[in-house]
Order: structure tokens, then C-alpha cells, then sequence
């Protein structure tokens, strides 16, 4: 299992007003705009510097101050439970394209632990 990128998670009322500064100021692009969530990216950077402003953690959960994007998170999950961190939200598949679970890390913050799925996917039962 690996770690594919890290991105802060900010709490904000109004998410997409964000795009003054991050755009308009620092020069960054949004690659995801949901509505609850924009994303903002450095653009043209591989690997590009990234930070979300959430109006919440998506499906009415509280915003996660960080997300940690993995290539296997059904090991991550099953590390997590095995090495006793404190499960705040189930392994799931969620309607926005990824399968996450929330995290209490070791300095008590929640993590979103994700990985990005396939239109097409099915988890083998």
C-alpha cells in the first residue's frame, strides 16, 4: 500500500468563495468543485500542492482536517483496525467516486483515508 497524495481540509461556510484567493490571488486552479468541497490545485505541477475548502466531509459527516489518498484502502482499513485507531466513520463506497473511512490518528485528528474508484467498479463480496 502506498500513499498517493496528501490535502489539507479546511472547514468554510461558502467553499467556492475561495476561489478569489486561491485562483485569483495565488494563481491555483480547481480541479473539483462539488459544491460541499472545491479543491484547489497548483497548476501544471505534477504531484501539484493541494488544499480543500469544505462545507462539510461529504454525506453530512464533519470535515476531516486531512485526506490521505492510498492505492489500497481495504489495507489501509484493515491496518487501521488491526493496529487499534479508533474507526470514526465505516469503510464505504460513496456516490462521488472513491471508497474512504475516517481515522482518529495519534494526535487525535480525523483522517479521510480514501482511494479513488472506477465508474464501473464492483468490490468483489
Amino acid at each position: 500500500m502506498s500513499v498517493l497524495r496528501v490535502v489539507a481540509n479546511l472547514p468554510a461556510a461558502d467553499p467556492a468563495a475561495g476561489r478569489a484567493f486561491y485562483c485569483g490571488v495565488l494563481g491555483m486552479e480547481a480541479p473539483m468543485d462539488m459544491g460541499w468541497i472545491v479543491t484547489f490545485a497548483a497548476p501544471g505541477v505534477e504531484q501539484a500542492p493541494q488544499l480543500s475548502l469544505m462545507s462539510e466531509g461529504g454525506g453530512g459527516a464533519p470535515v476531516p482536517p486531512l485526506s490521505v489518498e492510498v492505492d489500497d484502502v481495504d489495507a489501509a482499513y484493515e491496518r487501521a483496525v488491526a493496529a487499534g485507531f479508533e474507526i470514526t466513520r465505516a469503510l464505504a463506497d460513496e456516490p462521488w467516486g472513491v471508497r474512504r473511512f475516517f481515522v482518529r490518528g495519534p494526535a487525535g485528528e480525523i483522517v479521510n483515508v480514501l482511494a479513488h474508484i472506477d465508474a464501473g467498479f464492483s468490490r468483489p463480496e
